[in-house]
């Protein structure tokens, strides 16, 4: 028995942050406004991080005899406590995740969408601390480095305790492949900490997965057990959602089985610092945001616009304050986002907009017509925001 549960209602929900801007009641979904989220600090506070929840929120009843097990395709299980995870060496990483469907209430302008209507905040840096997911492999006999167990297991499943209709009322649960699991560099942590603190029941108490890079559907909360497969997870999330198809392809003709289930995330910027449409007075202005990209890649670049695409100025890029930021995984956070800032005149009514560049010159797509997808995810077109100036009456 694991003493954590998933509750059959809402009616025992954890406390939000009122400024929090709800996108789903129940299941809660809701994200900070953007001011909020660039304005707290690099790393994002607990109460304003984007909430994704799927069903009620579980509810650890005992964590002292809270357990998570690790069996399938390996020559001996174990179930191990809070107490073991904390045995093993701490490791400390700073990762952003980010919601597949971020910006997603965008992408339906194009043309309308199934998915929780994100604006751009869901999305959230935090530094998270826990046990290495390949240090507690290795105590079931599985080596660092490995792709495959002498039982052919080549994935590793995590699946919750939560709840949700999308499983026909069974776990949610999500796999990476064992390679990126054994892999230290990879930094897959079990997390037990969130900024310093332990876990809230929002965001996975008492242990959650941690898969730097990679997209939020994957580091799954509320760990029940961990289980070595030999092929990728069945289950509907891996399946059946959070795959990226072509424009044309709609719920009449899509064929999941044809696209792998999505990973990495791709670059992305946003500006933060104003809402789609403003008002300004001509003269200086100061625009802010976050640039990101799946995989480790840092950032190269951020550019910026300020005359809706005719010239271009690059942003400066930070990750501590007073600190020039590097895309170099020696010198910067590799997988954290980085925050921009940038200025210039403004005169007369205008569009800013922002693309991002990543290590490996990847670019953000232009427009958000040439990468709709009926699920809407993945939106990372140029961040777009339309200037109004008000000039004094003469």
């Amino acid at each position: 028995m694991k003493f954590l549960r998933g509750p059959s209602d809402y009616s025992q929900e954890p406390p939000r942050h009122p400024s929090l801007i709800i996108n789903s009641q129940e299941p809660f979904n809701a994200e900070p406004s953007r001011s909020a989220l660039i304005s707290s600090s690099y790393v994002t506070p607990v109460d304003l991080f984007y909430k994704r929840n799927h069903g009620p929120v579980p509810i650890v009843d005992d964590i002292e005899r809270y357990r998570v097990s690790i069996c399938g395709l390996v020559e001996k299980s174990m179930e191990l406590s809070i107490a073991d995870m904390k045995k093993l060496p701490k490791h400390i990483v700073t990762a952003t995740l980010q919601c597949a469907g971020n910006r997603r209430t965008a992408m339906s302008k194009v043309k309308t969408v199934k998915g929780v209507g994100w604006d751009v905040c869901a999305i959230g840096n935090a530094i998270w601390g826990g046990a290495k997911l390949a240090d507690v492999l290795e105590l079931v006999g599985i080596p660092n480095l490995a792709s495959i167990t002498p039982l052919g297991g080549k994935h590793v499943e995590f699946i919750s305790v939560d709840k949700c209709k999308e499983e026909n009322g069974g776990p949610y649960k999500a796999s990476i492949p064992l390679i990126q699991a054994t892999t230290s560099d990879s930094e897959v942590i079990l997390a037990y900490e969130m900024n310093g603190e332990p876990l809230n029941r929002d965001h996975g108490y008492p242990l959650r997965v941690i898969v730097p890079g990679v997209i939020g559907a994957r580091s799954v909360k509320w760990l029940d057990s961990i289980n070595i497969i030999a092929e990728e997870c069945q289950g509907f999330f891996m399946q059946k959602d959070y795959k990226t198809f072509p424009p044309k392809i709609n719920w009449e003709n899509i064929d999941w089985s044809t696209r792998r289930p999505q990973m990495d995330f791709p670059v992305q910027s946003v500006i933060c610092s104003l809402e789609d449409v403003t008002k300004v007075k001509p003269g200086k202005i100061t625009i802010h945001g976050y640039a990101v990209s799946g995989g480790g890649r840092g950032i190269e670049r951020v550019d910026v616009s300020f005359d809706g695409g005719k010239t271009w100025v690059e942003a400066s890029r930070y990750q501590k304050t007073e600190i020039p930021y590097v895309a170099d995984e020696k010198s910067s956070d590799k997988w954290a986002w980085v925050l921009f800032k940038a200025e210039d005149e403004i005169s007369e009514n205008t569009e800013i907009v922002a693309k991002a560049v990543d290590i490996a010159a990847n670019v953000q797509p232009e427009n958000v017509e040439f990468i709709w997808n009926l699920r809407g995810i993945l939106n990372t077109s140029w961040h777009r925001i339309h200037i109004h100036t008000e000039h004094p009456d003469n």
